[in-house]
């Protein structure tokens, strides 16, 4: 019988296929392979996307959500493929996610100060309005 990682691990997808379980278009497809974060094998001008490909773009577009440059991204995902690569990049990306979480916690105070001081300025402005309608209307 034959082995079910075996026949996952032979599995190949061409860049429609790839671009439509992403979500996302063939030239930002291309855009990753001309970036060399992925490299499909070539099969005269057809790409074709083995399980590592599609690995690599998972990744990437998590990577991208997570507000991570595209830098990053390479670096995380290279540091996967070199030896004993899975603890020196577990360090980089907890490094990283120390990093994201201070800048994305800081930005969500900003935000939380912004809507306390819109809340502020609104109620300012339902109370102008109220006195206002209570004026009477001067005539000419």
């Amino acid at each position: 019988m034959d082995d079910p990682k075996e026949a996952d691990d032979s599995q190949t997808w061409t860049i429609a296929q790839v671009a439509d379980e992403f979500a996302i278009t063939h030239r930002t497809v291309r855009h990753y392979e001309e970036l060399d974060l992925i490299s499909p094998e070539r099969r005269g001008t057809v790409r074709v996307y083995h399980r590592r490909e599609r690995t690599r773009l998972n990744l990437i577009l998590r990577g991208k959500r997570l507000g991570f440059p595209l830098e990053e991204i390479r670096t995380i995902i290279d540091l996967y493929d070199q030896p004993r690569g899975q603890v020196s990049q577990l360090s980089y990306v907890l490094d990283q996610i120390h990093d994201r979480r201070g800048h994305l916690e800081r930005r969500r105070r900003d935000i939380e100060d912004a809507l306390t001081e819109l809340d502020e300025f609104e109620r300012r402005c339902h109370s102008d309005l109220r006195q206002l309608s209570r004026q009477p209307v001067a005539s000419p």
